[in-house]
Order: structure tokens, then C-alpha cells, then sequence
């Protein structure tokens, strides 16, 4: 009960202390949704689900790559 209590304490302190930055970050990533969304039906001609689908799958991939790629940079640089 103590972990949880701790969990959710932190977290608060962490939403209390950047309101303003989650807000857009949330704000930013609905448009890119909405925005990725669109151009995919408009300029690959797929269905709502497939647009969706990518336009969620997509940055999760990237943000994996970019993940795997500065682990390797940094360990390149620190040599």
C-alpha cells in the first residue's frame, strides 16, 4: 500500500510541477494523430482504420529507433 501511495504521490508532484508542458505534449500528439490521419487518406487513399493505425504504430516505431540509435551514438561518442 506504501508503493502505491508513493507512486501516485510522485506522479502528482510530477503533473503538479509541468501542467502547462503535458498539456501541450497531449494538445501536440492528438494533432499529429489528426494530421497523419488525414494525410494518409488524402495522399495514399487508405481507410480511416488503416490511417489511424499508422498514425499510431508509426511514431511508437520511431521513438523505438531513435531509442536504439542514441544508446548507440552516446556509446560511439564516450570513446
Amino acid at each position: 500500500m506504501e508503493l502505491t501511495s508513493g507512486i501516485f504521490k510522485a506522479a502528482g508532484n510530477i503533473y503538479s510541477n509541468n501542467k502547462g508542458s503535458i498539456l501541450r505534449t497531449v494538445i501536440y500528439t492528438i494533432g499529429h494523430f489528426a494530421i497523419a490521419i488525414t494525410v494518409l487518406m488524402l495522399v495514399a487513399d487508405v481507410s480511416f482504420s488503416i490511417a489511424l493505425t499508422d498514425a499510431i504504430v508509426e511514431p511508437i516505431a520511431n521513438s523505438v529507433w531513435y531509442f536504439i540509435l542514441d544508446k548507440w551514438w552516446a556509446s560511439k561518442s564516450k570513446k
